[in-house]
């Protein structure tokens, strides 16, 4: 029978997406692993998989449409055996997909990512939704295709028990099958479903054009729709500021000492191919003590729930990278058992991918708190958004030359103000204060980052 190939979720919150371009035509013969098509998302572009082997009968859904639904079919293909003809006349139609000049709609409110988001870059077959990725034992998500999972259910079989044959390590439908001849895998009691944080079901809609244009002259102006980028940061904007309450701690740090390590450490680099490994950057070392200060402070290493304070094992640290049209936050996982050396080229490879849209979901979405580092604008201190589920962010300013009181002495010292941004339902003003201090000792004391 025919196999539908959907527009596959490539994020835990992806509603709909892009369809950028095709890589196979009409007629073409795929194998699982197959890439099928280009699917833009608001923050990148996402190679689509065949998890099937058959033959292209048809095309659904043109290359450069836009606003695809998730689990909508965009393209047939014939099994083995079967005729193009008969598929592509047999396949499910595609829920309508919006075209390039339609009007955009409001965009619904997503719920807030885990930290433990991964692609799944795989074609998932057309039907009802699925139940849930499943996730192991260990807490590490199971990628499974949609109708793994559903045969999965129906069998009483835990699909995290299962050993995926499916590209990198997908369970797909002949190892589900596989399971259930042999008898394993059977399913355990289900736990308690996860609390997740409450966020409105539409975002909030703004001015119409009609009640802004009226204020300005015609002519005076041109009109720039809106991407996804720009409706997606709108609209997480707009549910951290309804939703949290935010709190603001400042503080100055003197930085005399962390220039002078980092030159040191920059200057005993070893050199490859007539480069140096790694290149430290105050972000870099900003990056480490806000991890080692959560690990020292874990009660602010957290996320808010309407039933649970999620407390994390680890800080995951996410960075604030100003790509064309908006922001996205790569993510630095375990940044306090990393080198310093290891976080900074970690940086700067995702950061040069971020710019180039190339970044992974797992790469950016989720994470335990972030960092927004103006300080190489000029700005002297500003406050930062809460990003959700995120409760906290540090604001960092520029490095400047300052008067300050030592020993009862006027001196001059490099001083960066710093602002910690808390969601005051799980970090209030005190514990937000202690954060603060543990970060400030490690940026004074820098040595401390290096054992």
């Amino acid at each position: 029978m025919p196999i539908n190939i959907t527009m596959p979720a490539l994020s835990p919150t992806m509603e709909e997406g892009n369809l950028a371009k095709w890589l196979v035509k009409e007629g073409d013969k795929v194998t699982s692993g197959d890439v099928l098509c280009e699917i833009e998302t608001d923050k990148a572009t996402m190679e689509v998989e065949a998890i099937d082997e058959g033959t292209v009968a048809k095309l659904v859904v043109p290359a450069g449409t836009e606003g695809v639904k998730v689990n909508a079919v965009i393209a047939i293909l014939a099994a083995e055996g079967e005729s193009v003809e008969d598929a592509a006349k047999g396949g499910g139609d595609a829920p309508a997909a919006k075209p390039a000049e339609a009007p955009a709609e409001t965009p619904k409110a997503a719920a807030a990512p885990t930290t433990d988001n991964k692609p799944i870059r795989d074609a998932n077959p057309a039907a009802p939704a699925a139940p849930p990725a499943p996730v192991a034992a260990s807490g590490e998500r199971t990628f499974s295709s949609p109708l793994a999972r559903r045969i999965a259910k129906d069998a009483g079989v835990d699909v995290a028990q299962i050993s995926g044959s499916g590209p990198h390590g997908r369970v797909v439908k002949k190892d589900v099958e596989a399971a259930i001849a042999s008898g394993t895998g059977k399913a355990q009691a289900a736990a308690a479903p996860q609390a997740t944080a409450a966020a409105p079901a539409t975002a909030p809609k703004g001015m119409s054009d009609d009640a802004v244009l009226k204020n300005f002259a015609e002519g005076s102006y041109e009109l720039v729709k809106h991407d996804g980028m720009r409706k997606t940061i709108a609209r997480r904007l707009q549910e951290s500021k309804q939703t949290i309450p935010h709190f603001y701690v400042t503080v100055d740090c003197e930085l005399d000492a962390l220039l002078a390590l980092r030159a040191q450490l920059n200057k005993a680099a070893p050199v490859k191919d007539d480069k140096p490994a790694y290149k430290l950057s105050v972000n870099d070392m900003v990056i480490k003590a806000l991890a080692l200060a959560l690990r020292d402070v874990p009660d602010a290493n957290v996320s808010w729930t309407d039933e649970n304070m999620v407390k994390h094992k680890h800080a995951d640290v996410g960075v604030a990278v100003s790509i064309p049209g908006g922001l996205i936050t790569p993510i630095i996982r375990s940044a306090e058992t990393k080198t310093l050396s290891a976080i900074s080229n970690e940086m700067k490879d995702m950061g040069k991918r971020a710019k180039d849209k190339k970044l992974k979901p797992e790469e950016y979405q989720g994470g335990t708190t972030a960092v927004s580092n103006m300080g190489m604008m000029g700005v002297k201190d500003f406050a930062a958004v809460v990003n959700p589920p995120h409760a906290t962010i540090l604001a960092v300013g520029a490095g400047e030359k300052r008067p300050v009181v030592k020993d009862d002495a006027l001196a001059i010292a490099t001083v960066m103000s710093v602002t910690l941004s808390t969601d005051h339902r799980a970090v209030d003003g005190a514990l937000g204060a202690e954060l603060l201090a543990a970060f400030k000792g490690y940026i004074e004391s820098p040595m401390g980052m290096l054992v």
